[in-house]
């Protein structure tokens, strides 16, 4: 018997999930969700989806009470984390888009962060953050040089998601402007304003899972502790009122010994080396940048010179192999949207979406833990944290809190 799963949240964003997940092997049925009718019959009548359908709803209520065995939650940012929690609340495994919680208040985003913990282990049930940088094709890559010791020990990273507000293609004003539409958006600036009254301000370390996720799995390392410097915008652009910085750049200290650069970045003309989302690991033995691999080879000390070789390399030859019946599958699910088969990998966010979808079906048939855990997902949440209060204290050294991952 395979899985039911609860779709909810059609939106712009979701829709990219949508055709994946009702089109996986394992899932035999699907019931959309969105408060918005139009959108629910609109997926409804997909014809990749509509095979699956078990139900169609207006509600997360109606959702949690049904007999699906897991919840997909891919609604407004501030939304996620208690429609987590009611989902695991009812019994079932739940996916969450990024971020855990989108608030301004860091205290509140560590609480939600807690909270999530703690329904896992009562309840028993898991949680996963479909955190896109974790399957992005240098991420995979990086994971299997570390996994066999090809790094050597760590000595520095650094990543960064420089996302500019007014860059081509996905406009962060844009974003916000769609964000605010709809019955569910018209409630954001309510919900906000008592927020910003009493003082809390947005920043972008309240988003960093783009640029921390990646390089602490591959290191499976834990932060300690940050310095951080933030950039406050500097001309009253109003997309920026109610943020302290509109640039954040840290500098943790990581538990392994490594030192790891992080740049959040909203207002700055990206280019090469600092651009999107991507890191750059280097160790003693080998490092990565930039689709290039280098190995000096040496294993211990010498006096034997080592030359440092360089593999020059590909999303192909750096992304893991998925399921030849899952991959089809999902193939059929974007032909018909037009893009041919060579296109399936490159499909969203470095090519990360159908293997988000693929763990996520996974964990829930197999009931265990999937990659990005709720402590995963906790700990990505603290770094922001912690940075952004090192930035509100002019670089101020600040421990990051450990909400207990443990590696396996």
């Amino acid at each position: 018997m395979g899985v039911k799963l609860g779709l909810v949240g059609l939106g712009a964003f979701g829709s990219a999930f949508t055709p994946l997940f009702a089109s996986h092997p394992l899932v035999d049925s699907v019931i959309l969700c969105d408060a918005e009718a139009d959108k629910v019959e609109k997926h409804a009548a997909d014809p990749v989806i509509a095979p699956k359908i078990a139900g169609k709803m207006l509600s997360l209520d109606e959702v949690c009470k049904s007999d699906c065995d897991a919840v997909v939650i891919i609604t407004q940012p501030w939304l996620h984390a208690p429609q987590c929690i009611q989902v695991m609340e009812s019994g079932k495994y739940v996916y969450s888009a990024v971020p855990v919680i989108s608030l301004p208040d860091d205290n509140e985003i560590l609480d939600w962060c807690g909270k999530i913990i703690e329904t896992v282990e009562r309840t028993g049930m898991e949680y996963m953050l479909g955190e896109t940088t974790m399957y992005r094709p240098q991420t995979m890559f990086c994971r299997r040089m570390a996994k066999q010791g090809l790094f050597g020990n760590f000595v520095y990273a650094e990543a960064e998601y420089a996302h500019d507000v007014d860059r081509h293609g996905c406009s962060l004003r844009n974003v916000a402007a769609f964000r605010s539409k709809g019955k569910i958006g018209e409630m954001k600036k309510q919900l906000m304003a008592p927020y910003f009254q009493r003082g809390c301000k947005n920043h972008p370390m309240s988003y960093p899972t783009h640029s921390v996720s990646g390089v602490v799995d591959v290191m499976r390392s834990k932060p300690v502790s940050v310095s951080a410097i933030g950039y406050a915008n500097s001309n009253n652009d109003p997309y920026f009122a109610n943020y302290d910085f509109s640039n954040i750049t840290a500098f943790f200290k990581m538990d392994n010994g490594c030192a790891l650069r992080v740049a959040e970045m909203r207002e700055i003309s990206p280019n090469i080396g600092l651009d999107d989302e991507d890191f750059r690991i280097f160790g003693t033995r080998g490092s990565y940048s930039m689709m290039k691999w280098r190995d000096n080879g040496r294993v211990e000390p010498t006096t034997d010179p080592k030359e440092n070789k360089l593999t020059d390399l590909t999303p192909q030859m750096m992304r893991d192999p998925i399921p030849q019946e899952v991959a089809d599958a999902f193939t059929e699910a974007l032909i018909r949207k037009g893009g041919p088969v060579k296109d399936f990998l490159a499909a969203g966010h470095g090519g990360s979406h159908p293997y988000l979808v693929h763990e996520f079906v996974s964990a829930v048939a197999e009931r265990r833990r999937p990659q990005v855990s709720a402590w995963d997902a906790a700990m990505y949440m603290a770094m922001g944290v912690a940075a952004h209060q090192s930035a509100q204290k002019d670089g101020e050294i600040v421990k990051v809190i450990d909400f207990g991952k443990k590696w396996d």
